[in-house]
C-alpha cells in the first residue's frame, strides 16, 4: 500500500499523486514495454526491407507521425483523467478549415487566422469539459456528440471544398532543414517540443500530479481540496489547444485545408496512447509512451507499405494491436489488485 496524506500541494505529496518519476517516465514499466515493441518492430522491417532504415524513409515516418502523434498528446491528458475524446480528429479538421478559409477567402492575416482556428478548437475543448463536469455526462457520449457537431460544421463552413493557395507563413512548419543529408520538417521539431513540454508539466508540476491523482482516485482528490471541475475543464481545454496546434501542423504538411481530414484520427490517437502503455482506466501512463506508440503505428504502416501489403491489412493489424494492448492493461490491473 502507498501511504497518502489528506492534502495535495504540501511538501509531502503522496506517491500516487506525484505521477511517474523522471526515471519511470523514460525507462519505467509504462514506457519500457512499448520501447521494446518499437525495437522489435523496427528490427523486423529492417530485415525485411533494405529501404526501411534509410534517412529519407525514417524522416517520412516522423512526418507521418506528426498529425496523430500530436493529437495523441491531448488524448493522453484526457485518458489520464479516466476520460476519452472521440472528437479530436474532427475538431482538428474544423480548426484547419477555419484558419485556411479565413486566410484565403476572407483576407484575414495568416497569424490572426491561425489564432482564430486554434481558439475554435479550444472552444470545443471547453465545451467538452463543461458538459462532462457540469451535466456529468460520460466523456464517451459528450465527445461522440461534439465529433458530429465539429464534422458537420467543417463541411458546412467549407462548402465541401478543399482550400488551396495558402500563404507561405501558414505553411512554414512544412519547410525542412537538413541533418546528415536527411531532410527534417519544422513540424516534426514542433511535435517533439510539445511532447517535451507535456512531459515536463505532467511529471514536474502540481497540475500534472493532480491529473494523475484524478485518474487514480477522484474522491480523494476532491476531499483534498482540489477543484475537480476546474481541473477537468482545464484538461479538456488544453487538449483543444493541442488539437488546434495540430491543425496548424497538418495544414503546413498538406499545404491545403481539407474538410475530409482527420476522419480516423480519433481512433488512431487512442491506438497510440494505448500502445504507449497509458491505461484507459486513468491514472497511469506517460506521454513518452504515447510518442513511442505513435511511432510504432507509423512504422507498421510504413513498413507494410514498403513490403507491398494492402492498406486494409494495415488497419486490421492496428486493430489487433489495440485489443492486445488493452487486454494487457486489463490483466495488469487485475494482477495489481490481487
Amino acid at each position: 500500500m502507498v501511504e497518502t496524506t489528506p492534502h495535495i500541494g504540501q511538501e509531502e505529496v503522496p506517491e500516487a499523486e506525484r505521477g511517474p518519476s523522471i526515471w519511470t517516465q523514460l525507462f519505467g514499466i509504462s514506457a519500457f514495454g512499448p520501447f521494446v515493441a518499437l525495437i522489435i518492430v523496427g528490427a523486423f522491417f529492417t530485415l525485411k526491407s533494405d529501404r526501411f532504415l534509410t534517412g529519407g524513409n525514417l524522416s517520412l515516418v516522423l512526418q507521418q507521425t506528426i498529425e496523430v502523434g500530436t493529437l495523441a498528446i491531448g488524448q493522453t491528458l484526457v485518458i489520464l483523467t479516466a476520460g476519452i475524446d472521440l472528437s479530436n480528429g474532427a475538431v482538428m479538421a474544423f480548426g484547419s478549415i477555419v484558419m485556411t478559409k479565413l486566410a484565403v477567402d476572407s483576407g484575414v492575416s495568416p497569424i490572426l487566422a491561425i489564432l482564430i482556428g486554434i481558439a475554435a478548437c479550444v472552444g470545443f475543448g471547453i465545451l467538452n469539459g463543461a458538459l462532462v463536469t457540469g451535466i456529468r455526462l460520460p466523456a464517451f457520449i459528450v465527445t461522440l456528440g461534439t465529433l458530429n457537431i465539429a464534422f458537420a460544421l467543417t463541411h458546412i463552413y467549407s462548402g465541401e471544398a478543399t482550400i488551396s493557395g495558402l500563404p507561405g507563413s501558414m505553411t512554414w512548419f512544412g519547410n525542412t532543414f537538413t541533418i546528415g543529408g536527411t531532410a527534417i520538417t519544422y513540424g516534426t521539431v514542433a511535435m517533439l517540443i510539445l511532447y517535451a513540454v507535456a512531459w515536463f508539466v505532467l511529471t514536474q508540476s502540481p497540475v500534472g500530479r493532480h491529473v494523475y491523482a484524478l485518474g487514480n482516485n477522484p474522491e480523494a482528490v476532491r476531499l483534498s481540496g482540489v477543484h475537480i471541475r476546474r481541473l477537468l475543464i482545464g484538461v479538456y481545454a488544453t487538449a483543444g489547444l493541442i488539437y488546434g496546434i495540430t491543425a496548424v501542423l497538418l495544414v503546413a504538411r498538406t499545404q491545403v485545408g481539407d474538410p475530409a481530414a482527420g476522419q480516423t484520427d480519433n481512433l488512431d490517437s487512442i491506438t497510440a496512447v494505448v500502445l504507449g502503455g497509458t491505461s484507459l482506466f486513468g491514472g497511469r501512463g506517460s506521454v513518452i509512451g504515447t510518442l513511442i506508440g505513435a511511432v510504432i503505428v507509423s512504422i507498421i504502416r510504413n513498413g507494410l507499405t514498403l513490403l507491398g501489403v494492402d492498406s486494409i491489412y494495415q488497419v486490421l493489424i492496428t486493430g489487433i494491436l489495440v485489443i492486445v494492448a488493452v487486454a494487457v492493461d486489463q490483466l495488469t490491473r487485475r494482477g495489481t489488485r490481487a
